[in-house]
């Protein structure tokens, strides 16, 4: 199974759960790190969600997983939140990210950069306007390669 269809079959599973209690799925990973494989599940919810959270989350995920069997080897599994620095994955999370301290990369440079980190000052959904410093940088949104809340020192 390829790890796409693993993240799919994973939010399929964990989706109606994690909905119905308050919770929103912000991300899955299912990568190999060394010679183990982690899959990562990352959830958040309005104020944000606590260790014992994650662990109910955590023992849910396990037994869905345990019942549907969709990884055929051996992995670790991580449920935890999505930190400080919270990717913004869908459109909705940039719109949410509007008046915030953003850090966004793009596939290729604008304005001579391919990184930008700033307040995000708008979205409209196909243009993130982001201020670094004194100056505003248009940046399509078909060309953002990753875009996360970042701290600002």
């Amino acid at each position: 199974m390829s790890t796409s269809t693993i993240k799919s079959a994973i939010e399929t599973m964990v989706l109606p759960y994690l909905n119905d209690n308050g919770f929103e799925l912000v991300d899955i990973e299912y990568i190999k790190e060394g010679s183990n494989w982690f899959l990562r599940i990352f959830v958040d919810k309005e104020g944000g969600i606590d260790i014992d959270e994650c662990r109910r989350i955590s023992e849910y995920v396990s037994e869905q997983l345990d019942s549907n069997d969709p990884i055929s080897g051996a992995y670790f599994l991580e449920v935890s939140s999505p930190g400080a620095e919270r990717p913004l994955k869908k459109p909705e999370d940039v719109r949410k990210a509007i008046g915030k301290y953003v850090y966004v990369t793009t596939y290729e440079p604008l304005d001579g950069s391919k990184e930008f980190e700033g307040t995000l000052l708008s979205f409209d959904g196909e243009t993130a306007v982001v201020r670094v410093g004194k100056k505003e940088h248009n940046i399509p949104y078909g060309k953002v390669a990753s875009a996360r809340l970042a701290i600002q020192f």
